[in-house]
């Protein structure tokens, strides 16, 4: 279409109008067009006629269109849906398109990849066959130069004495042109900087870790130098390589890879491919069996030494002692007797120190150890064993270690039980005695009623007659004293007491405990050998390295021999009194004793914590059916006083109640002990020690008791009157009366009531009744009602006739017995 200009001019639909459009272009251009705009013509249908498919007409370029438009739709929003779907179109094209390119891309990288792992495969194959052939060269001329340098040795050694210098030096020339030849033939130019750079680098390339050539594993320097001794023993003509060493292996029932690999000074690798080879897929931390490392040990050429965890005590030094190194040492006095017999003041008078003070209630609560020096330069070192009878086993091991018993006896008290119980235990021991009579500056003193109770016991002394020594003392006055020393070391000459202090150390824990600044601490008294700082040892199931040794007035010593008491700083745990110390080489081997001590400990009061068979599984639990506990924890400042409360403690009851001791230990009460006691329903006991502050707060909110006790007295008496309270009350029948039963009536809603004659005593409404026929009890129960004529009484005296009528019970027959008693409840207390 154009206008009048000849102008060309878009055509609308709709009337003749005219009008100018500017149209832009890329790059900024624009053009003015004319536009000529025309009015649609709407055709209407007439009234009930159906409107034609293409009644709305339109321009030339628009008519397709048109006719596939839905109705109701303009034609500027048919356009625009038009786009959109052509749009839509378009953009399923380019994805698409997109989608194809992606995977053309893909396949392009797997193609690459593929085309690398090849080249890589093809590169490690000609890396692997140049060095393979690397290597044949090398061997190659390695034997060449050892073939000269033989000819060179063979010549020099056939050549004529006179050329003697020249030919000695031929051959230190040789071998240094055979390296030098060899040195260019492998490092094409000077090949040992080359190692050597390569060494220090540490760079490592893919090439240089797959040839295993110049650039493969780096060598350390003892390889280099182990390399270059083998090649000039090789230059020289020497032997190439060392016979193999055959050791002697020690084989445990479980041992760890690397463990064995170093018994046997083999490298960890090739023992874990050993183990491969034989099929167990295992690392070097991994344990293996006894049987399986026999079978790898014989495979690498070694010898096998079967041993058990016990054998680990073996380096503990158990060989006697040589005559000429022994040397003679101060003797082991112990104090033995009764309580409050004057022991420890005896021992005062005799130090000039007084530990009575320090003592709570007069009386020693645990063993101490001194060493007196006497004014003829005489040593004794004594043991002062508390004498209450509760501390029986501590005063069992002061025997067991000493060399002399002292038994003290009061005179004005004689031989008491605990006497005799020392005598046995020195008996036991095979420990010589010497008995001093104390007290008796006192007025009721009878020295003589003494000597008279000990011949009782088998203890005569000398002024009986007998061969055992007794000397009157006094600790208040000093008399005697001198005497009793001079017993004392009258009998050490006899013994003739000897030790070797040049040797590992051995000494017995008299005491242990816990420290609280210092840590655990043990009292030992050393028996042979010499105990130094820094020794390493291993006593009972714990272990340690000596920190401190402190004598017994408190001086640090730089060492301990024979018959000295010290305390030992540096243990890892509380021994048990009486456990042994022993000192040995590394701290390794006391860990590996310590530990196997520790498990067999456990495995023993495991075994006897639990029943074998059925049968005495039952007879426990039968046993402890009708037995009524009273728990209890105990904390004490000393393991000796934990363990005596423990003994004391199962002593209380009998085969209704006892004491039950849930847990003992040293130390502080801390506030798992208090959860402890919560659980359990039980007091703690404290024995010379206090709760902190966490624990005494945890008591207080959970209701736990705690008590706190400083002489043993008073716990065991506590304890058994708490212990007593579990004791059901004693019922008691007392027999009040007996009727016989002349006639039975019926009575209407009553039953059966007897016409009873009381013939003794009183018939009480309130009292227990039985019926007895033929003497024979057939009943027992209560009075439903007693009566006399037709009143209810509450008693009826004897020689009077009476009603009665059993609670829920009829079968009464005329001349039955009825027996009247009544029941007392009477409270036991334990003995």
């Amino acid at each position: 279409m154009s206008d009048n200009d000849g102008k060309k001019t878009l055509g609308v639909r709709g009337g003749p109008r005219s009008g100018n459009v500017k149209q832009s272009f890329s790059h900024g251009r624009t053009k003015n067009v004319v536009v000529e705009t025309k009015r649609k013509r709407i055709v209407k249908p007439k009234p009930g006629a159906a409107a034609p498919a293409a009644s709305v007409s339109a321009s030339s370029g628009a008519s397709g269109n048109a006719s596939k438009r839905p109705a109701g739709i303009t034609e500027a929003e048919y356009e625009r849906r038009m786009k959109a779907l052509a749009a839509a179109k378009e953009r399923e094209s380019e994805e698409a398109a997109n989608r194809e390119a992606e995977e053309k891309a893909r396949e392009e990288e797997k193609h690459r990849r593929r085309q690398e792992a090849e080249a890589k495969e093809r590169e490690q194959r000609e890396a692997e066959e140049r060095a393979k052939a690397k290597a044949d060269e090398e061997d190659r001329k390695k034997r060449e130069s050892e073939e000269a340098a033989k000819k060179a040795v063979a010549a020099a050694a056939a050549a004529p004495a006179a050329d003697a210098p020249q030919q000695q030096r031929a051959p230190k020339q040789a071998p240094r042109r055979t390296d030098r030849d060899r040195d260019d033939s492998r490092g094409r130019g000077n090949k040992g900087r080359g190692d050597d750079n390569s060494r220090r680098s540490g760079k490592l390339t893919l090439n240089q870790a797959l040839s295993g050539g110049e650039g493969g594993r780096q060598k350390s320097m003892a390889a280099m130098k182990r390399k270059q001794e083998r090649a000039r023993q090789k230059a020289m003509g020497g032997v190439e390589s060392r016979e193999k060493v055959v050791r002697e292996v020690q084989l445990p029932e479980v041992i760890v890879v690397s463990e064995l690999a170093n018994r046997m000074a083999e490298r960890v690798g090739d023992v874990v491919k050993a183990l491969m080879n034989n099929g167990m897929m295992v690392t070097q931390n991994e344990a293996i069996d006894a049987d399986t490392a026999e079978l790898i040990i014989e495979e690498f050429g070694h010898k096998v030494t079967r041993v058990s965890d016990a054998d680990v005590e073996d380096v503990i030094d158990s060989v006697d002692d040589d005559d000429k190194d022994l040397k003679p040492r101060p003797p082991v006095i112990t104090i033995m007797g009764h309580v409050d017999h004057g022991k420890t003041s005896l021992l005062d008078a005799i130090r000039d120190a007084k530990v009575v003070a320090g003592e709570a209630g007069g009386i020693t609560q645990h063993i101490g150890a001194y060493q007196v020096e006497t004014e003829s330069g005489a040593v004794l070192s004594f043991l002062d064993t508390p004498g209450h009878a509760a501390f029986t086993s501590m005063r069992a091991r002061g025997a067991q270690v000493t060399d002399i018993v002292v038994l003290v006896v009061a005179a004005d008290d004689a031989v008491m039980p605990q006497t005799i119980e020392a005598i046995n235990h020195a008996k036991a021991a095979e420990v010589p005695m010497i008995v001093a009579i104390n007290k008796v500056d006192k007025p009721e003193a009878n020295p003589d009623k003494v000597r008279t109770d000990l011949l009782q016991h088998e203890v005569i002394v000398e002024k009986m007659s007998g061969e055992v020594q007794d000397v009157e003392v006094s600790a208040i006055t000093g008399q005697g004293l001198d005497e009793l020393l001079e017993a004392i070391a009258l009998q050490a000459e006899i013994l003739e007491l000897t030790a070797n202090p040049d040797r590992a150390a051995e000494g017995a824990v008299i005491e242990a405990q816990l420290d609280v600044g210092r840590g655990p601490v043990a009292t030992v008294l050393v028996q042979r050998g010499t105990l130094k700082q820094g020794d390493i040892f291993v006593v009972g199931e714990q272990y340690g390295r000596v920190r401190a040794l402190i004598n017994d007035r408190g001086d640090r010593v730089k060492e301990a021999g024979p018959s000295v008491p010290v305390e030992v700083l540096g243990l890892n745990g509380t021994p048990e009194a009486g456990d042994v110390l022993n000192v040995v080489d590394t701290e390794a081997q006391a860990r590996e004793i310590a530990d196997y001590r520790e498990k067999a400990a456990k495995d023993r009061r495991a075994a006897a914590g639990s029943g074998t068979s059925l049968e005495q599984l039952l007879a426990q639990a039968k046993e402890n059916e009708n037995v009524a506990e009273l728990p209890i924890l105990v904390k004490a400042d000393v393991q000796g006083s934990a363990e005596a409360i423990v003994q004391a403690m199962e002593k209380i009851g009998n085969e209704e109640v006892r004491v039950r001791v849930l847990h003992s230990g040293v130390g502080a009460i801390t506030e798992s002990d208090v959860g402890l006691a919560e659980a359990s329903g039980a007091p703690v006991i404290g024995f010379n020690v206090r709760a902190n502050a966490p624990a005494r707060n945890s008591a207080n909110q959970k209701g736990v008791e705690i008590r706190y006790y400083s002489v043993i007295y008073d716990l065991v008496d506590d304890v058994k009157a708490a212990a007593s309270g579990l004791l059901g009350a004693e019922i008691r029948e007392n027999f009040i009366g007996y009727a016989q039963i002349k006639e039975v009536f019926k009575v209407t809603g009553v039953g059966k009531v007897a016409g009873c004659l009381v013939t003794e005593g009183v018939a009480r409404r309130s009292a227990g009744v039985r019926l007895l026929r033929d003497d024979v009890v057939i009943h027992e129960g209560t009075l439903k009602t007693l009566k006399r004529f037709k009143d209810e009484v509450p008693e009826v005296q004897s020689g009077q006739e009476c009603g009665m009528a059993f609670e829920n019970y009829d079968d009464i027959r005329a001349d039955d017995v009825i027996e009247i008693f009544e029941r007392e409840e009477i409270e036991r207390n334990l003995d």
